[in-house]
């Protein structure tokens, strides 16, 4: 009771709520007197309130109406207002008996004030819920209230709408295998309340108490906004409570605001790394995707399919899957289908070099913005075997621009990588030749007074991609480890899949033609910090359950990673997440004879031959001794 005292909103309804007490007894004498109360009723009205008043506050108080938070009113709360009229009417209509037999009193006016009071006070309580979730003609007063056997008893951390909503669900739902025991919140507002009827305990703080007072079998981390140092310190809690814990998806993945019983899975890093979310500007994003023809190659790669999914949800006339793997193309294909109800798609199986299948693709489809995904970005892999990064990232490239030239395209945005800064290898190398490529097209483009705008996006590394070390952690993890981590001093900017690709989008709306969009990435992150907070994740001890050894580096790699050349002049944009390199790039035509060169020694599998014409065509590009899978002599 005490929180209680300290709120306005409980003085508020307190007092609203004796407004519609006496609004009630008037109400009841007119009902009776049929509008005319007779002047000796007038006296038995003030002296009746006196001490009817007292006794219904003090029941609300008792049955818990002051308890509730009043924008989640259930069936239990109008059940429990329900009793506190009833359990009110039998005490003042006991006492009046007692005191006077009522002599002088109508025992009607006390029937009816007893059912007016319970109109007045659940209407007042209905429309709080109204006025807050804006739920006109819903039916929120569907509440399951049978019992269901062998669930879990759950905890769920966090007070919010989230929370609320997932309490709904276990409500309606008899199938789900959870009964919720409480909730925590360190708001102190909250503590002490009421969600459905279900209370909230006290503060995350105090979560091993309350895990045991409960009996809670499973923790649910229901705070989708939560921040880096927020999730870090509620994992190591309920860790230390040694019961499971999972958590529902952040901000950045519930892009269609759907919070469901069914999107809770486990805490991964990402949750841990607490990137907040992103805002994007939806209307503009919808004016370049809407009713357009989108082709995005790489579209089964973890960059390509979430872009799918997002521009799934702004209508396009056309999604053309481009993917040169047939299981991740199969796969993109079928979540569109079956989980996002997408229809508007063509599977395309190829390889963006075929310049015969990119003819005929835009030829018969027409696509109206480019999305450019494929990529070979193994840094060790495309080190070893650097025709493959030549033949893929630079010339396959080239040959997507030339045909979105040739045939109208609006947009081309091509996704590059932190890594085509200052390369030290060939996967950088060959990303920074696409960049210097992408841009001579705008320049030819603007001589020409073609249509078609070209820009790049370039970012750090996003969790769980297919180059992602998280997921070889995980698995060095499952087998008992060790994990190996190449340098303790090595760092990388991260994010994740879902905001990398929803930044995507948002600078796709912003280009003009030639910008390289930096994406705002944060804190580096070192490695082998992460490895050990992975390892605490998966329920184990770094260092004594599970061993840490490092390796030295692997070729190509950099120790850190940089966002900008020194000397490129970057931009700030009208979104706080998202910097832009302007510039003309070269001319197409002074290119020609490095491409010609690097198709040359790609064709003969001269390695040295590829890393020494990179260097020329960028002056910043360090090549690391290396041997290739096919040594040269």
């Amino acid at each position: 009771m005490k929180y209680q005292l300290r709120k306005l909103n409980f003085w508020i309804v307190l007092g609203i709520d004796l407004l519609l007490l006496v609004a009630a007894h008037l109400l009841a004498y007119g009902i009776r007197f049929d509008g005319v109360i007779p002047p000796e009723q007038r006296a038995n009205i003030f002296a009746v309130l006196g001490f009817l008043l007292p006794v219904k506050l003090v029941l609300f108080h008792l049955f818990g109406l002051y308890r509730g938070m009043w924008r989640y009113t259930s069936l239990t709360d109008l059940l429990n207002i329900l009793k506190a009229c009833a359990v009110a009417g039998f005490i003042i209509l006991g006492g009046i008996l007692l005191l006077n037999r009522f002599a002088g009193f109508s025992r009607a006016v006390f029937v009816l004030d007893a059912l007016l009071t319970f109109l007045f006070i659940a209407g007042f309580r209905i429309s709080l819920r109204l006025f807050w979730q804006k739920a006109f003609g819903l039916p929120f007063l569907q509440e399951n209230v049978g019992k269901r056997q062998r669930r879990k008893r759950l905890l769920i951390i966090g007070a919010g709408d989230a929370a609320e909503k997932v309490m709904r669900e276990i409500n309606e739902n008899k199938t789900l295998p959870y009964v919720v025991s409480g909730f925590l919140d360190d708001q102190s507002a909250k503590i002490g309340q009421r969600i459905h009827g279900i209370p909230v305990l006290g503060p995350i703080a105090d979560l091993s108490e309350y895990v045991f007072k409960t009996k809670a079998q499973e923790v649910l981390i229901a705070i989708p906004s939560a921040s880096r140092d927020q999730m870090q310190r509620i994992v190591e809690l309920c860790r230390t409570c040694q019961v499971p814990f999972k958590t529902l998806p952040g901000m950045g993945e519930l892009i269609s605001d759907k919070v469901s019983i069914k999107t809770i899975r486990d805490v991964s890093y990402k949750d841990i790394l607490g990137r907040p979310s992103v805002r994007l500007e939806l209307d503009q994003i919808g004016e370049v995707l809407a009713g357009k023809t989108i082709l995005v190659t790489g579209a089964g790669g973890s960059i390509g399919s979430e872009l799918c999914r997002q521009i799934a949800r702004f209508q396009p006339a056309s999604l053309i899957l481009m993917d040169i793997s047939e299981e991740n193309l199969y796969r993109i294909e079928m979540e569109l289908l079956h989980e996002y109800g997408f229809r508007n798609y063509v599977a395309v199986l190829g390889k963006v070099q075929d310049k015969a299948l990119l003819e005929l693709l835009f030829a018969h489809y027409r696509p109206t913005v480019v999305f450019h995904a494929a990529a070979y970005k193994h840094v060790p892999m495309v080190e070893r075997n650097p025709w493959e990064g030549v033949y893929n990232n630079i010339f396959a490239s080239k040959r997507l621009m030339d045909v979105s030239v040739r045939y109208g395209v609006e947009r081309f945005i091509l996704i590059s990588t932190d890594k085509a800064v200052r390369p030290t290898n060939v996967m950088g190398a060959t990303k920074r030749m696409t960049e210097i490529l992408m841009q001579g097209f705008c320049r030819q483009v603007n001589e020409s007074g073609a249509s078609t705008r070209f820009m790049a996006v370039r970012f750090g590394n996003v969790l769980g991609s297919s180059g992602s070390v998280i997921p070889l952690f995980r698995r060095q993890i499952e087998l008992g480890g060790p994990v190996t981590v190449t340098h303790p001093d090595m760092t990388r900017y991260f994010m994740s899949i879902e905001e990398a690709s929803q930044l995507i989008l948002q600078a796709a709306t912003m280009g003009e033609g030639g910008e390289i969009f930096i994406l705002e990435m944060g804190t580096p992150v070192r490695i082998g910090q992460m490895a050990r907070d992975l390892i605490r994740l998966c329920g184990k001890e770094p260092d004594t359950e599970i061993e840490i050894i490092y390796t030295g580096l692997r070729p190509g790699e950099k120790m850190y990673e940089e966002l900008i050349t020194e000397g490129e002049g970057i931009v700030s944009t009208g979104h706080e997440k998202i910097m832009v390199l302007r510039g003309n790039g070269a001319c197409l035509e002074e290119l020609q004879e490095s491409l010609a060169k690097l198709k040359r020694f790609a064709a003969t599998h001269d390695a040295e031959g590829i890393k020494a014409e990179l260097g020329r065509v960028i002056p910043e590009y360090r090549s690391q001794t290396s041997e290739s899978v096919l040594p040269r002599g």
